[in-house]
């Protein structure tokens, strides 16, 4: 099989760069109307059927038939037995990844998921007080491929986070359970799991089933029914993010070996055909280089066709006029993953400032951030890195506010929200304040 993957070349001093640029990094996000319509349906048909509809979906989806909803959840026994079952090298990995995500969570705890509170000089008491979500819903992709690392990664700043629950819902099509899966819920401390999958399991973790409990929220990547799913159950549950294909953008300043950025740009575009991955680089010479290297290296791929079209339909090689205009292209971007790849990357740090994780220095590449390192690798995509963030600890958690007005305090309040209530017409406030005020003497 004679496979090219060619993506596109592009320089910034070109007079169609910017053209170019805007046709590449389009991405429809609409979702078909087709699946909006389909999910539609499910969502309706489990909120009133509960468990009937599950099983229903479950035969024709997944080819896994079941007579109880029960039968398809997965007992605290088999997820160790499945621990006990992987390799040596496995369970070791796991649990090594698992400490490693566990103590960045923790961390990211302590530095933000606090209660606070402090007295003004008149006694009043002001703060926050954070609680974490008594029941959360992870969903982990089933189909084409199988993820323990997903299974790591929503369930761990969860368990850190101080939930109580954590339900897993993860297809097995055909009934062919993943050893892998199942261990990483064992190590992540997942404490319900169901073999379901698909717009039906978001639709039995929304509203509940007699089997399934109802969560507060829903965690975690899958299909496009998956994503148009949990679209339409926010504001009932919360949801993370409505994730796109995966991406990452490279910025290289010549100096990293050409094969290690071209198996960089190889890791993302071997999830699927509509991964995006994109060099910048200001030297033209070392993109020739990282071009050889996608030929050299390409046939060696077992996913090379799916490589190919994603880099054919969706990559590009831009070669910029220096790092600091590479940069500003990559704040436009908002790349999900970005690689410093540069023997001074702390030197173009402090000049990006839209990314979901920023990978610094050679050694660092984003595969490490997808496994082990320790932060979260569930990341805002589409360029919706402009404005939202990795999954953590906070998104397990919520803030009440505490505010405790002293009767010092309450006399030099209450004036002011007396007037502001009576200048918005709002006379109940204003007398609720008011009643608080100390009669003249």
């Amino acid at each position: 099989m004679n496979l090219t993957a060619r993506p596109l070349r592009l320089s910034t001093a070109s007079s169609h760069f910017e053209a170019a640029f805007q046709a590449r990094l389009h991405w429809a996000a609409e979702t078909d109307a087709a699946i909006e319509t389909s999910v539609a349906a499910i969502l309706r048909d489990v909120q009133h059927r509960g468990d009937a509809a599950v099983l229903e979906y479950t035969a024709r989806w997944d080819n896994v038939h079941a007579t109880t909803v029960a039968e398809l959840e997965l007992t605290q026994a088999e997820l160790k037995a499945a621990f006990d079952s992987i390799p040596a090298q496995q369970r070791q990995a796991l649990e090594a990844a698992a400490q490693r995500i566990r103590s960045y969570h923790e961390a990211q705890k302590k530095a933000c998921g606090e209660s606070w509170s402090y007295r003004d000089a008149d006694g009043s008491l002001l703060g926050q007080k954070v609680t974490p979500l008594e029941r959360v819903g992870i969903y982990v992709p089933g189909g084409k491929a199988t993820y323990p690392s997903s299974v790591l990664m929503n369930a761990i700043p969860a368990r850190v986070a101080g939930v109580a629950e954590i339900i897993m819902v993860v297809p097995t099509p055909r009934g062919e359970k993943n050893a892998m899966v199942l261990a990483a819920a064992y190590v992540a401390g997942v404490t319900r799991a169901f073999t379901i999958g698909g717009a039906q399991a978001i639709a039995a973790l929304a509203y509940g089933t007699a089997t399934i409990p109802a969560v507060h929220k829903i965690t975690g990547p899958g299909n496009a029914y998956v994503a148009a799913a949990k679209r339409s159950v926010f504001g009932k549950v919360g949801i993370d993010m409505i994730a796109g294909p995966s991406e990452i953008l490279v910025l290289a300043d010549g100096t990293t070996p050409p094969d290690w950025v071209a198996m960089d740009l190889f890791s993302q575009a071997e999830h699927d055909e509509l991964a995006q991955s994109i060099l910048l680089c200001p030297d033209a010479a070392y993109i020739d280089a990282v071009q050889a290297a996608v030929d050299r290296l390409l046939p060696e791929m077992p996913r090379a066709e799916i490589i190919a079209k994603s880099l054919n339909d969706r990559g590009a090689l831009i070669h910029t006029r220096s790092m600091e205009e590479a940069c500003a292209i990559s704040n436009r971007i908002a790349p999900e993953h970005l690689e410093v790849s540069s023997s001074d990357p702390h030197r173009w740090e402090p000049l990006l400032i839209h990314a979901g994780a920023i990978f610094l220095g050679a050694f660092t590449s984003e595969s490490l951030g997808d496994y082990c390192a320790g932060p979260n690798h569930v990341l805002p995509t589409s360029g919706t890195a402009r404005f939202s963030s990795p999954l953590g600890v906070y998104d397990f958690q919520k803030r009440s506010s505490l505010v405790e007005v002293s009767e010092a305090g309450a006399q030099v309040l209450g004036p002011l929200a007396a007037e502001l209530a009576y200048g918005e017409g709002l006379q109940g406030h204003a007398r609720a304040a008011e009643m608080r005020l100390k009669k003249p003497a």
